[in-house]
């Protein structure tokens, strides 16, 4: 961990945390059957000192596993496994369990048995999501009453929210008292500081042990013992990236950035005078955190005041830095806002991110050596003007004609629309939409229509609706498309149906392939997914007739999607793979994630899983650090429904449940009502049976407003699943399938239908129903079959077998070729009736022979008893010397001859 508390004495001392030992005693006590803990504090803190603490104090086996320098998926799983298998080859197959169907638990379990292990995980907000969601789902997993399991002591960061696990206890470091700062000193110190010298390091370091070891060890023995004046101030930017740096270096690029623009716009005037100074003479250090003076002479550290939210997005905007973190850093505690002002929740990272900041924001132009102004939040928000600084254009770009300047935002808008964080667009767009407005009407609408493309991809409903109210002056069909979106996003569908329909209706006759866009976004908001696709289909038409190849990949994009939409999975995959190669044509990095998030959503329907996590990654390679969460959402959907396919319920719930919650850290805003049937599926299966509720009344409210033709056939599987879930009495769970069935068929996604066929057919089969159960599992597996979803219909024809149906079709008679013929001529024979025993005398072979080979037969072709041979069965030639009617006719009278002598 960044900046941890190291001591001199042998085995962790600790000052100040009696209430986080006590939790951590109860964690460990031997009475206990195990559990998790959650330990969070800021860089410095002591998080890892605590760990240590913990593991040396257990009486029983203790194992420390630090985050992984890379986070390749699974990596973090890696490092465990690596810590408490014996060898590398145990490792390696606790990895596989763990990614298997029994979880992670079971991977530990195997490893561990019922030893009292203290397991712990420093700084989990660095390990890799797939290992996270794997270790959440093992720690939801209720052990067997009676066994112990492992104790889990977890690290993270403050501003990482542990995962939701029942029972499970969270502490959170504080600072230091007065005392034991003192304490701490003096045990780092040999001999102890000077008492001034204590009073002082106590005073600036205000509790926080990191900051004070970090002190101390820039200190020579001289300034400890107050022979020499301590410099000014203590606490410097050195110190202070040391203890911050590794925190702020695994923060994304942007939201890195953000927090530049926060701490500098909050700098006080007196602050700015001093910002470019040195002070290499006091530190040896290039650049301190100097900037004012107090009464004693002494100079002290920056003051970073409040600065309004305005001046934050006036600042990003001139200064090209994305907005989209602003909400994760206050959520996550890192910044704070109240009364219309943000300020940093903790000073010293604010001052860590002055420190670390790339010295060009601080000094002036390095050939003149003048120091170069920085706007103050006030000058921020009224929007005044200053010198050639990074937070305003350039002087040859404010010399521009006005038109000039807004086809130059227009320009670097499409440019970071096609390859580029998706919100600098929309800032770029929107301001060349205003630009234009009055100069050139018909560019200001396109810029207008492209902000809002940006923001939708970035899924940021404000710069939506921020983007649409620039329209003012717009008329006609644009100016419904603005009204009636602009009432979809704020949920008033009685006033967004009418205007969106006359766009579809005049939009979609038209020959414009912009038009058309239009047209056929406004068809995929009113839900008609099939006008969608038919309007963004004769838009590719217009956009090949005219040669438009920038334009093609964006086409390409919005036709995938509304096939997607519509379940023509083959259809679109088919438009997603021309639609890749457009874009890696025309170089737009943006339509090529969304793209391959399609592919692995169709791939998540075949049950090709090896694709699916090929193009989910290179989905979510554009799609994190441009900020395209609609892109990401549907990877991250195509991953969760892959790993339901192959059972792997917890995981899959884990993986979806921030896709479903709403809010800047959930899904996108017009996906998370689609993937919730998906996630009370997954819910149900591993036991989450409140969150599926929950989600499944959410959704009921949505399925009514009419934006999506299956939502009332998938609702009523949700509730079927509740019901099921719930151990409700099986005729309401049969109710419900019964009319998610009915509805199905007038909706037209066939996938879906057999879904639910595939769960009704289950269901039938648990309880004891097999006859009733085939109807709907062979529907299942024909649909599944004839849509090439082999993933799905391996799982239908599993459930179908099981029943004793026979689950013949074109996939199990492909194993007919590689049996022996001696394996043929038997399972012919078997297939028209005949014993084992008739066989053998047929074939001149013993009974057991025949069984032998029967067995082989049954285990080549994926079945599990004679029953199901008629139905995969190849044709073939009778035995030798006999016709193939005769022989079953006289094997079949043979056997009749011997029941009459019998009787």
């Amino acid at each position: 961990m960044s900046g941890a508390t190291h001591v001199t004495a042998p085995g962790p001392r600790l000052y100040d945390r009696a209430a986080e030992l006590a939790a951590v005693a109860r964690l460990t006590d031997p009475a206990g059957n195990g559990g998790v803990l959650f330990v969070t504090g800021g860089p410095g803190e002591g998080r890892s000192a605590l760990l240590a603490r913990a593991a040396d104090d257990f009486p029983g086996p203790a194992h420390r596993v630090a985050a992984p320098g890379h986070r390749v998926p699974w990596s973090g799983a890696r490092a465990l496994f690596a810590a408490l298998a014996p060898g590398a080859p145990e490792a390696r197959r606790a990895l596989r369990t763990a990614r298997g169907e029994d979880g992670l638990a079971a991977a530990v379990s195997g490893l561990l048995g019922d030893l009292p292990v203290l397991v712990c995980l420093d700084d989990l907000h660095l390990w890799d999501a797939h290992s996270r969601a794997a270790l959440a789902a093992g720690w939801r997993r209720e052990r067997a009453p009676g066994r112990r399991g492992p104790r889990w002591l977890v690290s993270a960061a403050r501003h990482h929210r542990p995962p939701d696990v029942p029972g499970a206890e969270t502490v959170r470091l504080g600072r230091l008292g007065p005392d034991g700062a003192r304490a701490l000193l003096h045990d780092l110190c040999a001999p102890p500081p000077a008492p001034q010298v204590v009073r002082r390091l106590v005073e600036e370091a205000a509790g926080h042990p990191g900051v004070l070891v970090s002190a101390v060890r820039r200190l020579g023995a001289a300034r400890l013992a107050g022979a020499v004046p301590l410099p000014e101030p203590p606490v410097d930017g050195a110190v202070l990236a040391e203890v911050y740096g590794g925190f702020l270096a695994h923060l994304p690029a942007d939201a890195r950035r953000l927090l530049t623009v926060v701490a500098l716009a909050g700098l006080t005037d007196a602050d700015r005078t001093g910002a470019g100074r040195t002070d290499t003479g006091r530190t040896g250090a290039g650049r301190t955190d100097a900037g004012r003076t107090d009464a004693g002479g002494r100079e002290g550290p920056r003051r970073l005041s409040g600065v309004s939210v305005d001046a934050v997005l006036g600042g990003a905007r001139a200064t090209g830095t994305p907005v989209e973190p602003l909400d994760g850093l206050v959520a996550g505690g890192l910044l704070r806002r109240a009364d219309g002002l943000l300020r940093f929740e903790d000073p010293f990272l604010g001052r860590a991110v002055l420190a670390s900041a790339p010295a060009s924001r601080h000094h002036g132009d390095r050939r003149t050596g003048a120091p170069r102004p920085v706007r103050t939040a006030s000058a921020l928000a009224r929007g005044e003007r200053h010198r050639a600084d990074r937070l305003g254009p350039p002087a040859a770009v404010r010399a521009l004609a006005p038109a000039a300047r807004g086809r130059s935002h227009l320009v670097r808008g499409l440019a970071a629309l096609a390859g580029g964080p998706v919100m600098d667009a929309h800032e770029a767009l929107l301001r060349a939409a205003e630009l234009l407005r009055d100069r050139a009407p018909a560019e200001a609408s396109d810029a207008r229509f492209l902000a809002v493309e940006a923001a939708w991809a970035g899924g940021d409903v404000a710069a939506c609706l921020a983007a649409l109210d620039c329209g003012g002056d717009a008329g006609g069909t644009e100016r419904d498309f603005l009204d009636g979106l602009g009432a979809a996003l704020t949920v008033r569908l009685g006033e967004a149906r009418p205007a969106l329909a006359r766009v579809v209706a005049r939009d979609g006759a038209e020959d414009d392939p912009r038009l058309l866009l239009r047209a056929g976004s406004a068809a995929l908001v009113l839900g008609d997914t099939a006008a969608a696709a038919r309007v963004h289909a004769r838009a590719l038409a217009r956009a090949r007739a005219e040669h438009r190849t920038a334009l093609l990949p964006r086409v390409l994009e919005h036709l995938a999607y509304a096939e997607l939409r519509a379940g023509r999975y083959s259809r679109a995959a088919r438009t997603a793979r021309e639609g890749l190669r457009a874009a890696e044509l025309a170089e737009q990095a943006n339509a090529a994630a969304h793209q391959h998030a399609v592919l692995a959503l169709v791939a998540s329907v075949t049950g090709d899983g090896a694709a699916v996590a090929e193009h989910a990654g290179l989905a979510l390679g554009t799609a994190r650090p441009h900020g395209l969460v609609q892109a990401a959402t549907l990877a991250e959907w195509a991953l969760a429904r892959d790993e339901l396919g192959r059972g792997l319920a917890a995981q899959a719930a884990a993986r979806l449940v921030p896709l479903v919650r709403p809010g800047p850290r959930g899904g996108h805003f017009a996906l998370r009502m689609l993937v919730v049937p998906c996630f009370v599926e997954a819910a149900v299966a591993s036991g989450r049976a409140a969150e599926a509720r929950s989600a499944a009344g959410e959704y009921a409210v949505w399925a009514a407003q009419g934006l999506d033709g299956p939502a009332p056939a998938l609702l009523a599987r949700c509730r079927a699943l509740l019901a099921q879930g719930d151990g409700a009495p099986g005729d309401e769970a049969a109710y419900w399938f019964d009319e998610a069935v009915r509805r199905h068929d007038g909706c037209g996604n066939d996938f879906e239908r057999a879904r639910t066929l595939l769960a009704y057919g289950t269901w039938l089969r648990r309880r004891r129903r097999p006859g009733a159960a085939r109807e709907p599992l062979r529907d299942a597996l024909v649909t599944f079959e004839r849509a090439a979803a082999d993933g799905w219909a391996d799982h239908a024809r599993s459930e179908l077998r099981a029943t004793g149906g026979a689950v013949g079709g074109p996939a199990d008679r492909t194993a007919w070729g590689l049996l022996t013929p001696q394996q043929q001529r038997i399972a012919r024979f078997a297939a028209r009736g005949a014993t084992n025993r008739e066989i053998a005398d047929r074939l001149a072979l013993s009974p057991r022979t025949v069984d032998h080979h029967l067995r082989g037969v049954f285990a080549r072709l994926g079945i599990r008893s004679r029953v199901e041979l008629p139905g995969v069965a190849g044709p073939g030639p009778p035995a030798p010397g006999q016709d193939g009617g005769t022989a079953a006719k006289g094997l079949v009278s043979s056997r009749a001859r011997r029941s009459a002598g019998s009787s």
